[in-house]
């Protein structure tokens, strides 16, 4: 950066502690307009415009402009959102005001950097102001781009150009709101009733002529109430928990009687007693058909009309004369302790 600003005769100064860069002319100065283009370059620097770029700025015929575009709008959000149309999707809309205006320009923050010819800094200017003020930059570029073409024709140099430029209307298209039908009230000359007031409400229900320690006992009273009331809501969404669900009854084998009552008990045993001890099915059906789809109540009569099996072992040759060895020791035993 000394070394370029050298050249032209100007001396430059970076405080590194402060952060500062100052420029100032020196004898060798030959140029008196390179210190503005000197300040034009410290004001591109701390832009973020890279250096190479910046020092273009030194030659005679590139100048620089700082649009300041952050005042023009108050709402962020819109704000944001019309800058990024100037950038467009990856750069492509900046890139194409470039290539037609034959500018550099940078957008960061709040403002607009641009490096270029007077006649370009000047419709460089106009798209971003009318791009802050919502209007496209698409439509600058394509008139720009006739503009081009017909610079090109020697014919139409001395001509007016309004009729070949496009014209591009504002359309405002408002959102169609819901027709909402509003009845009209009747007219009556009268006016409203006035509303009663905290002092007439007070005079109805009587509190206004209780003395301080009575309306501070009603009020402790009214807030009692609600607690307690509060407190029983809370306890019984609490048991609520603890209640245990209905039993479905059942209905038995689809003929209607419910198998609960004292008919269906009388029918399930004539049933069983009919079938014999013991179903087709086996022990297990058995005791499923007769025990899983009673009542305690019922179990206990069905049990009592069941007839009862007596089990008889019978004694083999072995276990008799086992038994019989056992009781002649026993009977030794006790002849020899009573001796």
């Amino acid at each position: 950066m000394t070394k370029a600003l050298k050249e032209h005769g100007v001396a430059c100064e970076l405080n590194l502690v402060e952060g500062s860069m100052t420029v100032r002319t020196t004898r060798k100065t030959w140029d008196p307009y390179i210190i503005v283009k000197a300040r034009d370059l410290i004001k591109l620097l701390s832009r973020s415009v890279p250096a190479a770029q910046a020092l273009k700025v030194l030659d005679d015929e590139v100048n620089c402009d700082v649009i300041k575009i952050g005042g023009m709008l108050r709402n962020k959000e819109k704000f944001v959102k019309r800058r990024q149309r100037l950038i467009g999707p990856n750069g492509s809309t900046l890139k194409a005001i470039e290539l037609v205006t034959k500018c550099y320009m940078l957008v960061q923050g709040n403002t607009v950097s641009i490096m270029g010819g007077y006649k370009g800094l000047k419709v460089a200017r106009r798209i971003v102001e009318d791009c802050i003020k919502n209007i496209h930059p698409i439509f600058h570029i394509k008139e720009q781009m006739v503009k081009r073409e017909l610079e090109n024709d020697p014919e139409l140099a001395k001509e007016n150009w309004d009729r070949f430029l496009p014209k591009f209307k504002k359309k405002n298209v408002q959102r169609r709101k819901p027709h909402k039908v509003r009845r009209k009230k009747e007219y009556t000359p009268f006016p409203p009733p006035q509303m009663p007031s905290k002092v007439d409400l007070q005079i109805e229900s009587g509190e206004y002529f209780l003395s301080e320690s009575a309306k501070k006992q009603a009020k402790a009273a009214e807030k009692a109430a609600k607690q307690q009331a509060k407190v029983a809501e809370n306890k019984s969404r609490r048991e609520a928990a603890f209640v245990a669900p209905k039993e479905a009854k059942y209905a038995g084998d689809g003929a209607g009687t419910p198998a609960n009552g004292a008919g269906g008990v009388a029918e399930a045993v004539e049933r069983l007693k009919a079938r014999g001890s013991t179903p087709a099915g086996g022990p297990a059906l058995a005791r499923a058909e007769s025990s899983d789809f009673l009542t305690p109540e019922a179990k206990g009569e069905l049990a009592q009309a069941r007839p009862k099996k007596e089990k008889k072992r019978k004694k083999s040759a072995e276990d008799k004369e086992r038994s019989a060895k056992k009781k002649a020791k026993k009977e030794k035993r006790r002849k020899e302790s009573a001796a």
